[in-house]
């Protein structure tokens, strides 16, 4: 039996600008002000890439948000009317062997849950 093609998300081009202070104040839960000010200049200079949902989220180590969270449920919503997504945002961190995801987990959950093969569009620093 042949496999279906990945489900159709639309993108937007780049990140949308308030992504910017979003992971800006999740970051600064994890890493020093001086840190996260380099960072989010990486990002706003770093170019967009595709990397399979299930990939990142075994690299972010993080669980699936159900479809009972209002957020994930917003963006299922968006996917289904074919509005289109922003890329989300995420930082290598090779100290402690992982993804993390700067923004969009929310959209990422959604995305999941309509195709886990779907490549999602991100910036990755």
């Amino acid at each position: 039996m042949a496999k279906a093609s990945p489900a159709k998300i639309e993108w937007l081009p780049d990140v949308e600008a308030h992504d910017y202070p979003a992971a800006e104040s999740y970051l600064s839960l994890l890493y020093t002000k001086p840190k996260v000010e380099k960072l989010i200049a990486r990002f706003r200079r770093t170019s967009v890439v595709q990397f399979k949902a299930k990939d990142i989220f075994r690299a972010s180590r993080l669980s699936l948000l159900g479809v009972s969270n209002a957020h994930v449920d917003k963006d299922r919503r968006k996917i289904a009317r074919g509005q289109s997504l922003a890329p989300i945002l995420l930082v290598r961190d090779p100290q402690n062997a992982k993804v993390v995801i700067a923004d969009g987990y929310h959209r990422l959950c959604a995305i999941y849950q309509v195709d886990e093969d779907v490549p999602i569009h991100c910036k990755i620093i």
